[in-house]
């Protein structure tokens, strides 16, 4: 048996009839740039999320560069990230002018550690960039108090967690704005780029708006700068089709993420850790293995797909490292990023897949 890391394929086949009656809604009314679909998402992805205001553009990176915009931080400013996270973090800040100043991970939860982010705080400090990595809430609490006794502000970095809960709230509906990706593999994913901010402040929003649309607040008058990061409405017609699935899907991630905990509780690996006080949708499932390489080659040699989110810290990226020896800075993302390894889950997987995995992993000598 062959099993992929992840499988689009299926989901699809699944929905074919519903995405392509959308598709041709699309083209029947011409309407492609914030179009009815766009408008209709926008107000349906705000719900789901319980935000005031969501602002379809093209992409996550997006979607988190114009939040920052909108909440005033640009040149001579610095946010504070995660160094354990996509590169796309980091460089929204550094698009929208700001510096990020990075701060290492929790070992338990692989997230921001809250603990090392007052040290990181400067004058010059605005803004805190949390990321939900993999589908599970940073400790949003502790990250907004912090925030407001410096007077700063927080984007939520939810491009992997759609749906998760912090607290009884869904990311998207914590902080003073947050970024989505609609990437294709994503929990709600589209068949192209895509992405979505979400805030309850109209002002953010409103300027959200206009900075994806040319700088425009009203038609042909370009008030702030002229970028184009509109979401397409053919994207927003599929996601539309998809929105209401979202739960079901969730709720299969966390069954098979249930039943990967259980069998491989007696493993030597280090499984994903879920506070009591949040839920996990497991956009990935990620282990610690400290043979991860021996490992991934095991599972590959027996027909199972992994793969590595992500293998380097995003200061030792070549871009933001800028030629500096930055290794050992921050030992625990570090660490972590030699030993985490992504294994098989999308939510049409089947318990019996789920089973052979496990059972390859546990016949394997040694697999930590």
């Amino acid at each position: 048996m062959n099993i992929p890391q992840i499988n689009l394929s299926i989901q699809h086949q699944s929905l074919r009839a519903e995405i392509n009656q959308a598709i041709q809604g699309v083209l029947d009314r011409g309407d492609f740039i914030l179009g009815h679909d766009v408008s209709a998402l926008e107000e349906e992805f705000a719900a789901y999320c319980g935000a005031k205001y969501a602002i379809g553009v093209d992409n996550g990176l997006s979607a988190l560069e114009l939040s920052l915009r909108a909440l005033g931080v640009g040149e001579g400013d610095e946010v504070i990230v995660p160094t354990h996270t996509f590169t796309a973090t980091a460089a929204a800040v550094t698009f929208s002018g700001a510096k990020p100043i990075f701060v290492d991970v929790d070992p338990q939860t692989w997230l921001i550690d809250v603990k090392k982010i007052e040290e990181a705080i400067t004058p010059r400090t605005k803004a805190i960039l949390p990321v939900h990595l993999y589908g599970l809430p940073a400790d949003m609490s502790e990250i907004l108090s912090i925030a407001d006794k410096h007077n700063l502000v927080v984007v939520e970095d939810s491009c992997q967690a759609h749906g998760a809960i912090y607290k009884g709230k869904r990311t998207g509906n914590l902080g003073h704005a947050a970024g989505f990706s609609f990437y294709p593999t994503k929990n709600l994913g589209g068949c192209g780029d895509g992405g979505m901010i979400t805030t309850n402040d109209e002002k953010v929003a409103e300027t959200a708006r206009a900075l994806r649309n040319c700088g425009q607040k009203t038609k042909n008058v370009h008030e702030l700068p002229p970028f184009n990061h509109r979401l397409d409405n053919l994207q927003a017609a599929i996601l539309r089709v998809k929105l209401p699935h979202l739960d079901g899907w969730i709720a299969s991630r966390r069954k098979l993420a249930s039943l990967y905990d259980k069998l491989l509780a007696k493993s030597n690996i280090t499984l994903p850790h879920e506070p009591s006080d949040r839920q996990h949708v497991y956009h990935l499932y990620v282990i610690r293995a400290q043979n991860r390489d021996a490992l991934q080659a095991y599972l590959k040699e027996h027909g199972v797909g992994t793969a590595i989110h992500y293998p380097k810290p995003v200061h030792l990226q070549p871009f933001f490292a800028q030629g500096n020896s930055q290794s050992g800075r921050f030992p625990v993302a570090e660490k972590l990023c030699d030993e985490i390894l992504s294994l098989p889950m999308y939510p049409e997987m089947t318990e019996e897949q789920v089973g052979v995995v496990a059972a390859e992993i546990m016949g394997m000598r040694n697999p930590a």
